[in-house]
């Protein structure tokens, strides 16, 4: 197993302290909603002071910038969507050779319900000027060191004026937990978990994606393969943006034992790009496929559980799945190695003992 250790009683696998990096078990992602309590928790200083007063503002190039309150905004109409967040380093651990960063296996991931308005909402309150193409989202957070840069983000106009793209006040049904950033959050289904801001107190409107450290050089990934090993300057690279399409088993778990006969073999999958199509579950390796059942609502960004009832003869028994979106985007066998450690998606193999 990957370094990491698990707290006794504790719902998440800890793999940092200060800030908390805290990993979702397997189990807690055999849902189509992920537990709050249980949502896997990414933070680059630590989170803020907790602040439900805190204010949000719009600024920049637009005709009409405001400042409101968390009252003020839920007075707004409000959106509820439900969207899987994962972080873009989901999976590292798995990557050959070893990449710097947090270890992440497979539980920097979950999906939950998020309640908010609607960013277009704001934007069109604001009165975008000619120009404006880029959207700069600030949060409260801050650097232990001074010198250090602010995690800042960029998203472009479009996306930020998609109906699922969110200023979140609500996590499953409750207001947020400041783990998960309260008293307000980005919500951008269908992109990685970098862009979805937590403790976000501004937004500001301009001509070109922000020139920060966290947008000019960190979360960039090769536009295409490169040799594992390979040192890639950050200009050469492009943003991490859209999730690929992937896979995960989340029962049994890895190193199980179960008793022969039918057994019930089940996992979510998901796609950046388009609903998923399809799950396939192989119990020989992948040389031959099966069809899962699909349950839960199919969306970009969404994911949906599968099940497949398998013979499981007594013995030794390693399980396989893969997942294909509506674009025909199929899950790889092997993730494609990247300086960063982003956007693993190979098969998820996972072996048992039937007896």
């Amino acid at each position: 197993m990957v370094a990491g250790r698990t707290v006794a009683a504790a719902p998440f696998e800890v793999l940092a302290d200060t800030p908390q990096q805290l990993q979702t078990p397997l189990d807690a992602l055999d849902a189509l909603v992920t537990p709050t309590d249980r949502f896997f928790v990414r933070s680059h200083f630590g989170a803020p002071r907790l602040d439900r007063q805190r204010t949000l503002s719009l600024e920049g190039l637009v005709g009409k910038p405001f400042t409101l309150s968390v009252a003020a905004l839920q007075k707004l109409p409000q959106t509820t969507v439900t969207a899987v967040l994962q972080c873009a380093g989901n999976g590292r651990a798995f990557f050959t050779p070893t990449i710097p960063g947090v270890q992440w296996q497979h539980g920097a991931v979950g999906q939950a319900e998020w309640t908010g308005v609607r960013l277009s909402v704001l934007v069109e309150r604001a009165k975008v000027q000619a120009g404006a193409a880029h959207v700069h989202l600030f949060g409260a957070d801050r650097a232990p060191k001074p010198q250090a840069p602010a995690f800042v983000r960029s998203i472009p106009l479009e996306k930020a004026m998609h109906p699922d793209t969110l200023i979140a006040w609500k996590m499953n049904g409750a207001p947020l937990t400041l783990e998960h950033g309260a008293p307000l959050r980005v919500v951008v289904p269908g992109w990685a978990g970098d862009h979805w801001l937590k403790w976000v107190t501004a937004i500001h409107l301009a001509a070109e994606e922000h020139d920060g450290f966290f947008v000019k050089k960190g979360y960039r990934i090769p536009p295409t393969p490169v040799p594992p090993g390979t040192k890639v300057p950050p200009e050469q690279m492009v943003p991490v943006t859209v999730l690929p399409v992937k896979s995960i088993l989340t029962a049994p778990l890895e190193g199980a034992t179960v008793k022969a006969g039918q057994v019930e073999v089940r996992g979510v999958a998901f796609s950046g790009g388009a609903a998923v199509r399809q799950v396939e579950v192989s119990v020989d390796g992948g040389a031959h496929w099966q069809l899962a059942k699909l349950e839960g609502e199919p969306g970009v960004g969404r994911w949906q559980r599968f099940k497949l009832e398998v013979d499981a003869p007594v013995g030794k028994m390693r399980v396989v799945a893969r997942a294909t979106d509506e674009l025909g985007a199929l899950q790889p066998e092997q993730g494609v190695w990247n300086p960063s450690g982003y956007f693993w998606n190979a098969w998820h193999r996972v072996s048992w003992s039937v007896t």
